[in-house]
């Protein structure tokens, strides 16, 4: 006679907060999605002209800057009769797939599991204005930035053909990411002398060295970054703010990390060398107009890093699968009024 091995009461309630935080996660996704593809024109700075510009791709063949994974995107949607809003709730499902990537790769490195962090990582994202900036108004550079964290998790792991994938597809949706790929090989260098330069780029970056020397040496690097987004509502130059508030992000793992178990505070300590070198391009050419967008990369790292701390906490409250199950209700909620009102960062 066969026996009938029931399983224990733990593994089915594992396997009912698995089913109620997909619940969760869908919910709060949809809410998302329909808030960013039904968004006014007024929502997001840029959302009449990608709009104007899709529209145009149905007279035929257009002229333009824009990147060629963008543009395929775009193309393949306007040649199956996608409407502007199905076309933005297509490109924030896009963005929404490179941050699953991202946050599988991240878990991976930590050694923890994509189930886990997945959730998390979405309940903090939502609740970022940073992402919703990715969303709605850095569009393209949105889409590139977490095929970047991508990239950049894989050449740390030494994972070359996952490095050159990813950094293929970031570079496709932005030529930005180029900035990012090229500054790659400084994560070769050991974890003290990471901080050092991060300490050495702050320095020259702070004093007005790095945009100096911008300056002297390439002129015409120099116009680029100073005459993009002349429009800008908030002063060029050197971003103290900025860059202190990216530090601190950068710091925060280290100040928390005796409230995370092992070995996860180890790894996500080690795994802060990504956010440095995400960091350094805003150092470089972090002082023209809208120079947030060059931190764009390293703020939506950071949300994959507080979900980890969260996760992973000492703290049984924080990592308790009702209360992540309840934060992703709410921040689905909490994103769609930050699109609705035009918050973002």
């Amino acid at each position: 006679m066969n026996t009938v091995v029931l399983p224990s009461r733990r593994m089915a309630a594992a396997n009912a907060w698995v089913v109620l935080g997909t619940a969760a996660l869908v919910m709060a996704g949809s809410v998302a999605l329909c808030a960013v593809a039904w968004r006014a024109p007024w929502q997001g700075t840029d959302t009449p002209i990608y709009a104007a510009w899709y529209l145009s791709l149905r007279s035929g063949v257009v002229v333009t800057r824009f990147e060629p994974l963008f543009v395929l995107a775009s193309r393949m949607a306007s040649a199956v009769g996608l409407g502007v809003h199905a076309w933005q709730g297509l490109l924030f499902l896009l963005l929404a797939g490179g941050g699953a990537l991202a946050t599988r790769a991240y878990a991976r490195d930590l050694g923890s599991t994509p189930a886990r962090l997945l959730p998390a990582a979405t309940m903090v994202l939502l609740l970022s204005p940073v992402f919703v900036n990715a969303a709605i108004n850095a569009t393209r550079q949105g889409l590139a930035a977490f095929p970047i964290i991508a990239a950049l998790l894989a050449f740390q792991r030494r994972s070359w053909f996952a490095f050159a994938v990813m950094s293929a597809v970031a570079t496709g949706f932005h030529f930005s990411a180029l900035l990012y790929i090229a500054l790659a090989p400084v994560l070769l260098l050991p974890p003290r002398w990471l901080r050092v330069v991060a300490a050495l780029g702050f320095a020259a970056y702070a004093t007005g060295l790095t945009m100096m020397a911008v300056r002297i040496l390439s002129p015409a690097a120099f116009a680029v970054v100073m005459a993009y987004g002349t429009d800008a509502t908030y002063r060029a130059g050197v971003r103290l703010d900025f860059a202190a508030f990216s530090l601190f992000w950068y710091g925060l793992p280290m100040l928390l990390v005796r409230t995370v178990r092992e070995p996860w505070a180890g790894r996500i300590v080690d795994l802060q060398g990504v956010y440095l070198v995400l960091m350094l391009p805003f150092l470089l050419v972090g002082w023209g107009n809208y120079s947030n967008r060059f931190l764009l990369p390293a703020w939506l790292y950071a949300s994959l890093v507080l979900a980890a701390l969260c996760v992973h906490s000492r703290l049984p409250f924080l990592r308790h699968p009702v209360v992540i199950g309840l934060g992703l209700l709410l921040s689905g909620v909490v994103f769609a009024f930050y699109v609705s009102s035009g918050v973002a960062l």
